[in-house]
């Protein structure tokens, strides 16, 4: 198996490095193109992966392929490639709002297409990926593509249709994290607590609380009450939260994005 990636800005370096880090494949099995040579040099030196000349050599030489190019991009990528391409090659696109039928009508509806969608996370290795399959890909490459995606991070399978809504809820979810964080910050500052360690409490706090959600199961509402004592500080807190329409801003925020991701793409 060879792996080729066309496209090494952050989110093509960032699968480079989950890829090499994971031994999903020999180093020398991976190979990389960009028009920018200078970086595809620091990254061929930095992993031991090969540089291609072309985007069509390594799409003739690759059993999977990622296109990790901007959506304006894809296009005049697909039609340099698809000649290099055979029924058996795995097209992975992580362009955003690029349709499997997009990239089909391309390259023909005879290929293995897999339309994925990671998160900024992914550069420090905790990345979340949404990911679609045609009806070419059978459920042993299913395995493998998992696999590779959860080099950096985890990744789950949904509808395609659902694209636009993991939009709202994890493609963007960082920055509504990062303001509330920010927020968060301000706070303390106002209270008198220093804003560089206020942001070091607060980043712990947001990773040790995402942890626990994960590794013990429980519905977030039972955690929140396990933290929210009868009469306390916590539940002080909510009531301002509540008051404020917190929960329904939040799920305005969701649909806007959605509506937004559809809307960019005409649906």
């Amino acid at each position: 198996m060879k792996l080729g990636i066309i496209g090494a800005g952050n989110m093509g370096s960032s699968i480079l490095k989950g890829v090499t880090a994971s031994n999903f494949l020999e180093n020398k099995n991976i190979a990389i193109f960009d028009l920018n040579k200078e970086k595809i040099e620091e990254l061929s030196k930095e992993y031991g992966v090969k540089r291609a000349k072309s985007e069509n050599e390594i799409a003739k030489e690759s059993s999977i392929l990622i296109l990790s190019v901007k959506p304006n991009i894809i296009p005049k990528v697909l039609e340099k490639i698809k000649d290099g391409l055979t029924e058996k090659t795995i097209v992975l696109s992580i362009a955003a709002g690029i349709s499997i039928n997009f990239i089909q009508n391309i390259i023909g509806t005879d290929k293995k297409v897999v339309r994925a969608m990671p998160n900024t996370p992914a550069q420090v290795m905790e990345g979340m990926t949404a990911v679609s399959f045609n009806q070419n890909i059978q459920e042993n490459e299913k395995s493998v593509i998992f696999k590779l995606l959860d080099s950096f991070g985890k990744s789950i399978e949904i509808e395609e249709k659902l694209m636009h809504a993991y939009t709202g809820i994890s493609g963007s979810l960082p920055a509504y994290v990062y303001i509330f964080m920010e927020a968060l910050a301000d706070g303390g500052v106002l209270e008198g607590m220093p804003r560089n360690k206020a942001y070091e409490i607060i980043a712990q706090t947001v990773l040790g609380s995402a942890k626990m959600m994960l590794e013990t199961k429980k519905h977030p509402g039972v955690l929140k009450d396990e933290v929210t004592s009868p009469g306390g500080t916590t539940i002080a807190a909510l009531k301002v939260l509540e008051d404020g329409k917190f929960r329904g801003t939040v799920m305005e925020a969701v649909k806007a994005c959605t509506e937004k991701s559809k809307e960019m793409v005409g649906e």
